[in-house]
Formats: C-alpha cells, structure tokens, sequence
C-alpha cells in the first residue's frame, strides 16, 4: 500500500506561513500516522524542524516570492515587481520540475499556503490542490497601484483553478477563489504548560508584568528598546537576536523555543499585524498590544479583526517608536462583538485532509 503523502507548498516570506501550516501539518499527523509531508519552501530548514512533529522531506523552492522587505515592515515595491516578473518568466519549467517531483513521489494532494502556482502545478500532475489562507497576493499586488495590474491578474487567474480554500479568519474577500469554506483560527499549540516554561527559563515576574516583544521572522530593525529602561520590575521576552543587552530583557533565540511556547507566560503582546501572532494570542487569550501596518493590504483587516474579536490595545508609530510606552499601564480594550471566534481550524481542516487520503486508500 502506498503510504499517503501530501505536497505541502509554503509562502516564501516570511515565518508565519511556515508555523501555521506546520501547525496544520501536525495535526494531519494526528488523523493520519504515516503521512509523509514533502515540504516545499525556501525558509530555513531548521525553521521546519522547530515547528513539525514527526519526519518530512525538505525541498528547498521558492514557488512565490510575496513581497520582497528590508525589515517586517518596510517593502520594495521596485524589487517585488522585478522579481515577480522573473518569476512569471520562470514559471513553466518550475512548474514542470514540480510536477515531477510530485509525480515521483506519488503525493496524492497539494495542500498550500499560499503560492499561487501551486495551482498549476497540482494540477498538472493530476491532482487537487486545496488551500488555506486569510488573504491571496492577488490582493496584495493589486493594493500597488496600476504598474502591478497584469501580475495581480495572473495570480488571480491561477487561484481562480483551486479546488477547496479553507478561510481563515480576518480574511480578505477573497474574491479570486471559487470554492471557499470558512473555518476557525488555526495556529501552534504551546509544548509546555505554564509553569514548566517558567521554570525552564528562570521567570519570577507576574504574568501581568511579562511581556514578548514579536516582530516575525524579519523582526524590525527601529525597536525602541530604550523604553523598557521605564519599567524596571516588569519583564520582556524577545527572539530578536540583535537586541541590547538589558536587565529586562530576556533574549530566547537559540531556546528551541516559539512565540507560542512563551505567549502563556504572559499578560500581554506587543506585536505588528500579522495573522499567525493574532490568531495564537486569541487561541491562548493572551491581549495584544498592535502597531498599525496600513501600507499593507492586509494590515488594516487584521486589525479590524483583532478590535473585534480580542482584547487589544492599538498603538500610534509615534507612541511606539518614539518610546512613550505608558499603553503598558492600562486595560486592553474589550473586544467588540460579544461572539468569540471558533478556534477549532485545524481540527476541520485536518479532519478533511485526513478523509480524503484516507478514502484514497481504501480497495
């Protein structure tokens, strides 16, 4: 019996893409023990290490480009365009070799987050790609302006051939994708309780006064670390690696550790937008503390979503960066709609997956 493999097509930019999916992955894993996941990104392998469970295949392809950024909030727009341009020009022998590879290892679906050809080439091989994301770079490039009409078109004409698109929450229309399911937050599970991370790391603060500090994968180069010199009896996390040395601060890159394994150490976030940041924090109930990012399509319903759905706090560039951090000594505010949101997206988007490769299977 063939054993049940799923070519998995990650987004090249940034860490969220890779930690949601993965979180996905793992619970496919749950449903189906001897999945073989073929994991096909550009972002570092021992990314994927520190997020999956279980044993993958790594193949290293950039199927996207997303938008090319200095840090996680500053974009060239010139370099994008270029870029995916090239990559239009080298769409069909990338298309070609992944069609291969995907008919060599007799993968049976394409589950993807969310490169756009990863359309074309499902197909191609003769099989359907399913996907799960909140927003299409369809939607992202066409928010540029006329220069990035033609491109956006071409994305949207390759998503308009998905089979299955699971939504997530704080979505965009999502207007390219003809079959779309809405589903709950998705995102990682912390691998330890509260109490065994606080003694792992040594942290006698109250969770009311711990705070993570997370930027994504590029981080941000302007963290204006000065001003956790004002709260000396509170303390902060962070993954950035270039961050001061400070009485503090507590930085844990090199841990084995992710956002989500610290989130419940803590009283609040202080986080730019960003779907996989938001989404954890609403799992775990942990309050965030948000700049705005509204140069970016997606910044501002990401927002609108968290004031909705999470007790927040949304913070001005010229507070955050300028180091006037006294947000820190008030309540979050409440959010909006007295519905919470369903929590449960990996779980049905699993359930799914599962089904199909299962039924695959059977004689």
């Amino acid at each position: 019996m063939t054993r049940p493999t799923l070519y998995v097509a990650l987004t090249n930019h940034g860490f969220g893409h890779v930690a949601r999916t993965a979180a996905l992955v793992n619970a496919i894993r749950r449903h189906v023990p001897d999945v073989l996941p073929l994991i096909v990104t550009a972002a570092p392998h021992w990314l994927l290490q520190a997020n999956l469970e279980g044993d993958f295949i790594h193949r290293p392809r950039a199927l996207d480009l997303g938008v090319v950024q200095t840090d996680s909030l500053h974009m060239d727009l010139t370099a994008t365009r270029a870029k995916l341009l090239q990559l239009q020009g080298m769409a069909p022998e990338l298309i070609r070799a992944e069609v291969d590879f995907i008919q060599q290892n007799r993968a049976q679906l394409v589950l993807a987050d969310v490169p756009p050809l990863a359309v074309a080439i499902a197909h191609g091989a003769g099989v359907p790609c399913w996907m799960a994301t909140n927003f299409g770079w369809d939607f992202i490039y066409r928010s540029f302006g006329e220069t990035f009409r033609e491109i956006a078109d071409w994305v949207s004409d390759l998503y308009g051939g998905c089979d299955r698109l699971f939504e997530l929450p704080f979505a965009e229309p999502l207007s390219a994708f003809p079959h779309k399911e809405r589903v709950g937050l998705t995102g990682a599970e912390p691998r330890y309780t509260e109490a065994q991370i606080r003694t792992q790391l040594g942290l006698t603060t109250a969770k009311e006064r711990t705070v993570l500090l997370t930027f994504g994968g590029l981080s941000l180069e302007a963290i204006p670390y000065h001003a956790l010199t004002a709260f000396p009896d509170w303390q902060f996390l962070t993954f950035d690696a270039t961050a001061p040395e400070l009485p503090n601060l507590l930085k844990l890159c090199g841990r084995q550790l992710r956002p989500v394994d610290v989130m419940p150490l803590c009283g609040r976030i202080i986080s730019k937008p960003g779907y996989g940041t938001y989404s954890e924090a609403c799992r775990l109930g942990v309050p965030v503390a948000t700049i705005r990012r509204d140069d970016f399509a997606e910044g501002p319903i990401l927002v609108a979503g968290l004031q909705a759905h999470h007790p927040h706090q949304i913070l001005s560039h010229e507070d955050f960066f300028g180091g006037n951090w006294a947000f820190l000594h008030a309540e979050p505010d409440p959010p909006q709609e007295p519905i919470p949101l369903d929590t449960n997206g990996n779980l049905t988007i699993a359930t799914a997956v599962a089904y199909y490769l299962s039924n695959l299977s059977q004689p």
